[in-house]
């Protein structure tokens, strides 16, 4: 984790400029994972669940097909914007995990995709807490290489840990919380197809890329695109991507 509080800012806050980018070429969320996150809040009749940080509504679109009642917070208005023109129907308000702009238990879930580690944890746990009902659920949920695989571990090397092909087990995680039972941890598969472009791409879109000088981000992306054209396993115009999904949850005592 970023150890110096302004270059934490600047990596949380780069996404805006990129948002059709990150829309685009983001991985999306496997069902099982979203599922699992909702599962100590499935028995309810119509759960309402929080998409936090919602960015572009990568999250959020995978509640909504799972039929789910979903609101968005999202405190950047580019992101804000490429949500609502995809996903029209949902309400999306300006807001931080810090200052959710919503009244004191009104959602049965809180769920946040590829970003409580942008959280200030002592003030947002506490006020996750505010608005969940009682018995609701917390979810982090991230995205990021399957280090199993060799190509996958390359890339890694590659970008030097510039993107989500970074292992992220160590770094990113659910803060344990005294208003919460304690947090458990699940992973799941995430397969997703790219060509070497929309791959490059991308990696393109992850905040250390983002604020690198010009002429560095294009010789990182250079050689990422480059090493892609030479593994066996991205020859084909379009191939299969081995991710892992992880997930956190927490369910509010009382």
């Amino acid at each position: 984790m970023d150890t110096d509080p302004e270059l934490h800012r600047r990596r949380a806050s780069s996404f805006g400029s990129q948002a059709a980018a990150y829309a685009e070429f983001r991985p999306d969320y496997p069902v099982a994972a979203v599922r699992w996150a909702l599962e100590p809040v499935a028995d309810r009749g119509d759960p309402h669940v929080l998409d936090l940080a919602a960015g572009t509504g990568k999250l959020t679109a995978a509640l909504v097909a799972e039929g789910l009642r979903a609101t968005a917070v999202e405190p950047d208005p580019a992101m804000r914007a490429e949500l609502r023109r995809t996903l029209p129907d949902v309400p999306a308000l300006e807001g931080t995990a810090e200052r959710i702009p919503l009244p004191d238990g009104s959602v049965d879930a809180v769920l946040a995709g590829q970003a409580f580690h942008w959280f200030d944890p002592e003030r947002a746990m506490p006020e996750i807490a505010r608005v969940l009902r009682p018995g609701g659920v917390v979810a982090g949920l991230w995205n990021q290489g399957d280090h199993e695989v060799n190509w996958i571990a390359g890339l890694d090397q590659i970008t030097r840990g510039e993107a989500c092909f970074a292992d992220l087990s160590d770094e990113v995680e659910l803060p344990a919380h005294e208003e919460y039972e304690p947090v458990r941890r699940h992973r799941f598969p995430n397969r997703m197809r790219y060509t070497r472009d929309s791959l490059t791409a991308m990696v393109a879109t992850h905040s250390r890329v983002l604020l690198l000088p010009e002429d560095e981000r294009a010789q990182l992306l250079a050689r990422v695109l480059g090493y892609l054209a030479a593994r066996p396993e991205t020859q084909r115009t379009e191939f299969e991507v081995p991710l892992v999904t992880l997930v956190d949850r927490a369910v509010l005592r009382g």
